[in-house]
């Protein structure tokens, strides 16, 4: 009972010093292994790289997703999500990197950047880089200029600054996960065949570790992502409701003389739900703009549209994503809205974040840590669901497959809406219609596609907030058939008149042989 005693009251040992330079997560493994083998396990227990251990392509499952995304990067190559351990290799071998040109932004949810954009952030600003200077402290404002700086340079010319920065482990060039072949499979970054630059390119680069969610001090957790640190803000100043987040509601009825700083302002148990909420949401992520979180008017899906709908790049012109291959209609693109889903769920309504679910608490000895394995409670529903929900495990995993089979067959049913819109639309313009005439029904396709969008990125199924899923998919049906309808109108001879048509008088009863109606 002594040593269990003595064993909560000191938590961890720290056998080798990290700061804010150690991107590298093997030098915290020494003094976290649990949650250092929790983290590595996220590949499934062996890496598996290679093209033919790619997982499935959404767009073979899906086949309407290719109609979705017609003229955008995503039509060529989207496959189902793996683990974290996983999360740069996969985006450095997809086709849409390989093949078509991205922005220095896509690596701001993939890699661990902070210190790369940090270096960058104190350059911009006159200041001197040592690394004693990067490893002193996480510099907040540095981190957001350097964010600014990057987010619309050429995505390979970002990752050959991120090898080169430094990770804390100088000398040891052995990261925990096999890194991505440069140019991926193919060789190619945008279609075209590496650089001899790219193709020696030295160093490390991490997928998201330790010190992306943690204080290297205290080990606190703490949001890092300049993404969500300038969005979380707009969403504080703005009049969005956020009844699941306590401290923002806090901070509208005091003074607003600084921005909303959740690490300064959150409590825990919001924080256990930023720290995922810095990668899993919607964003504009392309080299138009910065990359943005569009939260100034909420969370909801309908406030997101309304943001982008309003928004304009800095040259001034209407913000859009890409101009549909098909129909040229200018749409906007979803990415993974987990967070902003959840926010609209039962579950942020009752105090229940991210990590409850997805990290819950586990006992290591006397220590009480978060399991760091993050995947479905469907594998851990014990822990993760048993904790609350005094309901047998098989009762459980049936409501939540009753969710999300509902909620699969919805998208399926309008995704078949949307391939239909589209039939319509292209059978209008080849009939003549023009693109005055087709204003309205590209206005409906926007809508569509974008509800469509919502839930089919969304990677819950349904289930961090089912009734608000089937509302969106709903009404992506809805506006699907109302663009369709508006469609064959344009390409259609005008309908005749119907005032000729009889109509059979209101009788109060159906009548029958055996009880016929008199009239009077």
């Amino acid at each position: 009972m002594f040593t269990h005693k003595q064993d909560a009251r000191q938590p961890f040992v720290r056998v080798v010093e990290v700061d804010e330079l150690t991107t590298d997560p093997e030098p915290w493994g020494k003094n976290w292994p649990h949650q250092f083998a929790g983290w590595k396990s996220t590949s499934g227990g062996e890496f598996y790289g290679g093209s033919s251990a790619m997982p499935q392509s959404k767009l073979e499952t899906h086949p309407w997703l290719k109609r979705l995304y017609a003229g955008y990067a995503f039509s060529i190559d989207y496959r189902e999500a793996r683990g974290h351990a996983y999360m740069l290799y996969d985006q450095g071998v997809t086709e849409r990197v390989t093949q078509k040109p991205q922005a220095g932004a896509c690596l701001h949810c993939h890699a661990s950047m902070n210190v790369l954009y940090r270096r960058v952030g104190l350059e911009a600003m006159g200041e001197e880089i040592t690394d004693e200077k990067l490893a002193a402290e996480f510099n907040q404002p540095a981190v957001i200029r350097g964010f600014k700086e990057l987010s619309q340079e050429p995505y390979q010319e970002v990752l050959a600054m991120l090898y080169a920065t430094p990770d804390g482990t100088p000398g040891e060039n052995e990261p925990v996960f096999p890194q991505a072949p440069p140019g991926g499979y193919t060789g190619e970054y945008a279609g075209e065949a590496i650089s001899e630059e790219h193709a020696q390119m030295l160093g490390e680069a991490h997928p998201v570790s330790c010190i992306d969610c943690h204080d290297p001090e205290t080990m606190q957790i703490r949001v890092t992502r300049p993404g969500f640190l300038l969005g979380v803000a707009e969403l504080a100043a703005g009049e969005g409701a956020v009844p699941h987040l306590p401290s923002i509601q806090q901070w509208r009825q005091g003074s607003r003389s600084e921005p909303y700083d959740p690490n300064e302002l959150a409590t825990p148990q919001e924080m256990r739900s930023f720290v995922c909420g810095q990668c899993h949401v919607e964003y504009y992520c392309a080299n138009r703009d910065t990359l943005t979180f569009p939260w100034g008017k909420g969370l909801s899906a309908d406030d997101a549209e309304a943001y982008w709908e309003e928004a304009t790049f800095p040259d001034g012109t209407g913000f859009y994503d890409y101009q549909h291959g098909e129909t040229g209609a200018e749409v906007f693109k979803v990415q993974h809205p987990e967070f902003e889903l959840w926010s609209q769920g039962i579950h942020a309504r009752s105090g229940v974040s991210c990590a409850d679910c997805h990290m819950p608490y586990e006992r290591k000895g006397a220590m009480k840590v978060s399991n760091h394995n993050v995947r479905s409670p469907m594998e851990n529903i014990n822990s993760a669901c048993q904790t609350c929900h005094n309901v047998p495990e098989a009762e459980l995993r049936a409501r939540v497959g009753a969710i999300q089979s509902r909620t699969m067959a919805l998208t399926e049913r309008a995704g078949e809406a949307m391939t239909a819109m589209l039939d319509a639309i292209m059978e209008a313009k080849a009939g003549g219609a023009g693109e005055a005439e087709l204003d309205e029904v590209f206005e409906l396709q926007r809508k569509a596609m974008w509800r469509l969008d919502y839930i089919s990125s969304e990677n819950s199924k349904g289930f961090h907030a089912d009734q608000e899923s089937a509302r969106l998919l709903a009404e992506s049906i809805d506006y699907s058939r109302q663009a369709q309808a508006a469609a064959l109108r344009l390409r259609a001879p005008a309908a005749p008149s119907t005032e000729a048509l009889p109509t059979e008088p209101v009788q109060g009863v159906t009548p029958t042989e055996q009880a016929p109606v008199r009239s009077e």
